[in-house]
């Protein structure tokens, strides 16, 4: 969904508007959170219009909420997503699975740096992000910035860079939960924001593209923690993708490590005391990746059996494949698994045989589907 023409307008006027990488290529997703508080859209700041946009929605489906609708996902970045625009595939610029690239090139991004640089007492910092951080297809040993051995994200200043970077977006983050949790306050819906699962390289030491996107995460540090601390403070569902995969079915030299990243994941929002709710990151209809669901939404993660489970799972995507009988059979099965949570005491056969009664009786109506969607 593009911005709105009202707002690719001002754009126009005033190119910085937009997230921009080292190269000056412009990101056209989402506004950078460089200009969250600046009155740059006709005298309005983005987050005064982002809280508009919330109250009028809230107005508009008062009489649904907490009854129909009983979560609202705020978006927070690109794909609804709290991260920087890091990876964009649009024009061939991204290609999985490349590091990405820092976004923080507009003049606000440049103007709080350079702020920054001077508070921690180093004004030399404060020109502009890394220069040797490799280009958006790269691989981490590629660039001086992000190899294991000397590379700069291990130095003074990779430290100091990447916690004002990640800092940044932890706050654009709050800004926006403020207003929701104010706007949404008494209607009987849950908050939620989506982190994305970017499990490339995550078994190097630096966690390139985790870096590139916000997230300050690297052998040496957990960045997640602080984005569920932050979710915990606002009362927000921490929402998390790639739950359906396993570590062995991703390419292993990009060391892809979606089920470690989970755990983490995971362990964070134990420790934050914040909900986690799932997403699988590929349509999936095998039994497989139900499985691994099932598993990872248990939350068994640390060997003690703690009474926590996923709060939530939202199961991508609905199209004709999911309403193929052998993939409706399995689905039914899959969700009467998910409802029955890790408590459940009956065995697997006799959910299986429900199922298979339920996969009967809705026949004639997964035909319809099918063909709904199909056209």
């Amino acid at each position: 969904i593009p911005l709105p023409k009202w707002v690719t307008g001002e754009i126009e006027k005033d190119p910085d508007l937009a997230y921009t990488d080292q190269w000056g290529r412009r990101n056209y997703e989402y506004l950078s959170l460089g200009c969250d508080t600046l009155p740059v859209l006709k005298g309005r700041t983005p987050v005064q219009c982002y809280a508009d946009f919330m109250r009028a929605f809230r107005d508009n489906f008062k009489h649904l909420l907490g009854d129909t609708i009983v979560e609202i996902q705020v978006g927070m970045g690109p794909a609804g997503e709290l991260r920087y625009p890091s990876y964009p595939e649009a024009n061939g610029t991204w290609k999985f699975p490349g590091i990405g690239a820092f976004q923080c090139y507009d003049k606000y991004m440049l103007s709080s740096l350079k702020a920054a640089a001077e508070a921690a007492g180093k004004p030399e910092w404060g020109s502009t992000g890394p220069t040797d951080a490799g280009h958006y297809n790269n691989w981490p040993e590629d660039t001086p910035f992000f190899k294991k051995e000397g590379g700069g994200w291990n130095t003074p200043y990779g430290e100091f860079f990447l916690t004002w970077y990640s800092q940044m977006l932890l706050e654009h983050g709050a800004r926006i939960l403020s207003s929701a949790t104010s706007i949404f306050d008494g209607a009987g819906v849950k908050i939620s924001v989506k982190v994305a699962g970017i499990h490339w390289h995550y078994g190097t030491r630096s966690h390139a593209p985790e870096l590139t996107a916000g997230y300050y995460n690297t052998r040496f540090r957990d960045g997640y923690l602080p984005i569920a601390q932050m979710l915990a403070r606002h009362g927000a569902v921490f929402n998390f993708t790639c739950i359906e995969m396993r570590d062995h079915e991703q390419p292993q030299d990009a060391l892809c490590a979606p089920e470690k990243l989970v755990k983490q994941v995971a362990l964070a929002t134990g420790a934050a005391h914040v909900p986690l709710a799932g997403e699988n990151a590929l349509p999936r209809y095998d039994e497989y990746a139900h499985e691994q669901i099932l598993r990872a939404s248990s939350l068994n993660v640390d060997g003690s059996a703690v009474d926590r489970e996923m709060c939530a799972f939202t199961y991508l995507r609905m199209n004709p494949s999911l309403f193929h009988p052998d993939n409706w059979r399995r689905f039914v099965a899959f969700v009467k698994k998910m409802n029955e949570g890790k408590g459940a005491r009956r065995c697997w056969e006799e959910v299986e045989r429900e199922a298979e009664q339920f996969v009967h009786v809705t026949q004639p109506f997964i035909q319809e589907a099918a063909v709904a969607l199909m056209h």
